[in-house]
């Protein structure tokens, strides 16, 4: 039995005072979990220091409360990797650190076997990859990524108590060392505590704490089984909408899964201002949201449990085949990842950037740069490689109904 401090115990729910008297227990739970993985008391969750490993007994107590089985080294709920951390990529010594994932079973006697993951490390105090630019602070992540291991923790207690879902086994696992490159999901891939020859497919919840007011949800990896479009176009969950790319390689932990030949959907609810910096606070999260996804999340496994094991298939990087675009300058606005119509919108734009200081506002699309026609994220960086600091060019942009030009110096 994982034991806590009266402490910690007394943080948690003392936290909770803005939950309302209405709101179910499962949402309860979800706020609960969010709260307190995004709390400065776990110091921003760096791999392989005291946040990490506090994250880590907590996720491991919910896994134990739920009535899931101990999935990692032998026979415990940790699964170590050492690595060697370095506060910048190019440094040539580095800290010797171990980091651990944690590792759920639910044995449903199947012979197949479902992984669900999530990470739950991020930036402690901000470390290489923050966006943070002003003093030391803590960088909580509840967006990124409280907000997916809280998702996997409510599908977990989902699945458990459910009688139509027996047709897989499921490995839940928090990941960590996703921030420092997939170290965590690597090392197990590497060495797994399940066969990895019965894995049917991996489901990655990542960043899925901003349900957008268009309930879109960006779905990657539908290529990587001939199965996963017509499994999405059945799922009718709380209006939820999906934008879709084919690839199973991407900045997350289903990256390691694809490359060992098994099917991935990464689900992902956008980018935002706050991504990497210590502004990613637990209320800014869409809890409504953060459920609906979850459950989303389960209509995908409903669904697949209706078939046979998944076929893989392997996939194209979706920049594979396009000029590789090298640019030196930048409009200073935050691409919108969820928006699946023709341009790049604009989720939110810097202060004092080119983009601002020409009048480009937030849910703008972008459809032509120069003479360039801008269709998605990679036409704009071909516009942007085209210019150097000191030019200007006109932008079009979409703003509701209307198109408006503006004038960019770079």
């Amino acid at each position: 039995m994982i034991r806590y401090t009266i402490l910690t115990l007394s943080f948690l729910y003392l936290n909770l005072s803005f939950v309302s008297a209405q709101t179910n227990k499962a949402m309860q739970q979800i706020k609960t979990d969010v709260v307190y993985l995004a709390s400065d008391y776990l110091q921003g969750r760096e791999t392989g220091l005291k946040g990490e490993q506090r994250a880590a007994e907590y996720i491991a107590w919910r896994f134990e409360a739920i009535g899931l089985e101990p999935k990692g080294d032998q026979g415990s709920w940790f699964n170590e990797f050492e690595f060697t951390f370095k506060s910048h990529p190019h440094d040539e010594n580095g800290e010797e650190r171990i980091g651990r994932n944690v590792v759920a079973f639910l044995d449903n006697e199947a012979e197949n076997t479902v992984v669900i993951g999530a990470h739950y490390d991020h930036l402690g105090y901000g470390i290489s990859g923050s966006r943070h630019t002003g003093e030391s602070a803590v960088h909580n992540g509840a967006d990124d990524n409280a907000s997916g291991v809280a998702a996997m923790l409510y599908v977990a207690e989902q699945l458990k108590s459910m009688s139509n879902t027996k047709a897989n086994n499921y490995l839940f696992i928090a990941f960590s060392g996703e921030e420092l490159g997939l170290i965590g999901s690597k090392k197990y891939v590497e060495s797994p505590t399940v066969d990895l020859g019965a894995v049917n497919y991996m489901l990655n919840m990542d960043m899925v704490g901003r349900l957008n007011e268009e309930k879109t949800i960006a779905v990657a990896g539908v290529g990587t089984s001939p199965s996963w479009n017509t499994i999405l176009e059945k799922i009718k969950v709380g209006g939820i909408k999906t934008s879709t790319t084919e690839s199973g390689v991407g900045p997350s932990d289903h990256t390691s899964f694809y490359l060992e030949d098994i099917p991935v959907l990464h689900l992902f609810t956008g980018q935002h201002n706050e991504y990497h910096k210590p502004d990613d606070d637990s209320e800014l999260v869409n809890f409504r949201g953060l459920m609906a996804t979850s459950d989303f999340l389960l209509a995908i496994i409903k669904k697949a449990n209706t078939l046979e094991r998944l076929e893989f298939t392997a996939t194209k990087n979706e920049s594979e085949g396009r000029k590789s675009a090298s640019y030196k300058v930048s409009l200073g606005v935050m691409p919108d990842y969820v928006f699946g119509g023709k341009g790049l919108r604009v989720d939110s734009v810097i202060e004092d950037r080119p983009g601002h200081n020409a009048g480009i506002k937030a849910k703008d699309v972008i459809i032509k740069m120069g003479d360039l026609d801008v269709d998605d994220i990679y036409g704009y960086m071909e516009g942007l490689a085209q210019y150097k600091k000191g030019d200007s060019c006109d932008v079009i942009v979409k703003r509701g109904d209307k198109e408006v030009m503006l004038k960019v110096t770079f």
